[in-house]
């Protein structure tokens, strides 16, 4: 058995989000990296998602900031790591429309920070540790706009991105398009469509219409909720993820999605359908019945699809999960994680984390 010593080492940024917690669930369960994960546990990050890893001496937290450069290029010094998965953004929609500052702050210059010291780091190694170093850039389809009524992003679709999230994003990414062009630094980027599943925060439409469902609360949907979004099951994300981090073509750009292109109001639909069948309302009446409409948000985009027939060709990924089943796994995993979600909602979770994590590097 490898001792942690030669362990090869990976950064994984936001690694107590969302979609960084089920990369890194997957990493330990399926591979050898030893994982650092690095995160600024804003509002959004959890390790309660990531409790079962308890001890694994193959996971390390750092609580550390991505826009505090001393603090990373120490990380950089003490772990060596073999490269870096970038993940950590704040990425709600609603929340950039509000207060964009914090949008700008992480995704944009915490990720200049992040790319130079990395850099710093790949610079100073050996010439085999260095041609086997990556950096791999975490993006989102949003930063190409808003698709009519037919038509699918591809890799080299325009960016026009229209929320101050988009555009922190769209930003990030030509940072490291940037960083690999002028310095040669290797990188690989991924735009993803809308990702669903366990441990997502519940500000989020799925698991906010969960949670407001059993707890007899109404179902917002915007407008005519006739907006689209291509959806793509969380665990076949990190699948995708860590095959374009080992095998990708250094200076690519790989799209993943689900094929499920579903309009917001399908989505509810379907997840009032999935209640009424796995926890039925005490008066028999259908969960559709708290449906209600309210004024759509500014600047809503009217359509995501993606096209991932560059990430299926080269590397050979194609998502297991449907819409149908991965619906119905999330569905249950809520319903069975109710202690999870009450932790989230009240923010005890953050309680959690501090006795069991408090302010470690």
């Amino acid at each position: 058995m490898l001792r942690t010593n030669d362990m090869k080492t990976l950064f994984v940024t936001g690694g107590a989000g969302f979609i960084g917690s089920a990369l890194i669930r997957l990493l330990i369960a399926e591979s050898d990296w030893r994982i650092v994960n690095i995160d600024k546990l804003t509002y959004a990050g959890n390790l309660e998602s990531l409790a079962d890893l308890g001890g694994n001496p193959r996971h390390v937290f750092s609580h550390t900031d991505i826009c505090d450069r001393t603090a990373l290029d120490e990380l950089f010094v003490a772990h060596r790591p073999a490269g870096v998965i970038h993940l950590a953004a704040e990425s709600h929609v609603d929340r950039s429309i509000h207060g964009p500052g914090d949008f700008i702050e992480t995704n944009i210059k915490g990720t200049y920070m992040l790319l130079e010291a990395a850099r710093a780091h790949w610079s100073a190694l050996d010439a085999e540790a260095k041609g086997a170093f990556r950096f791999h850039h975490v993006s989102t389809d949003e930063v190409f706009g808003s698709l009519g009524d037919s038509g699918l992003f591809l890799e080299t679709s325009p960016y026009q991105p229209n929320s101050p999230y988009s555009a922190s994003k769209a930003a990030s990414d030509h940072l490291v398009r940037a960083w690999h062009h002028t310095y040669g630094l290797p990188t690989v980027m991924t735009n993803c469509s809308n990702n669903y599943g366990p441990c997502q925060f519940p500000e989020k439409l799925i698991p906010l219409m969960i949670h407001n469902a059993v707890s007899d609360k109404p179902l917002p949907i915007y407008g005519k909720g006739d907006n689209v979004r291509d959806w793509l099951y969380v665990d076949d994300h990190a699948r995708a993820l860590r095959l374009v981090f080992e095998q990708g073509r250094l200076g690519e750009t790989y799209n993943i999605g689900g094929h499920n292109e579903k309009t917001n109001l399908e989505v509810v639909d379907t997840l009032c359908t999935l209640l009424d069948k796995l926890k039925p309302r005490r008066d028999g009446k259908s969960y559709r019945e708290q449906k209600i409409s309210v004024a759509d948000r500014p600047g809503h985009d009217k359509r995501y699809a993606i096209d991932a027939g560059k990430i299926q060709r080269e590397l050979g990924w194609t998502p297991q999960e449907s819409f149908e089943s991965g619906m119905r796994k999330t569905v249950q995993w809520y319903l069975d994680n109710s202690v999870w979600v009450a932790h989230v909602v009240s923010g005890e979770y953050r309680q959690w984390m501090d006795r069991n994590y408090g302010d470690r590097k």
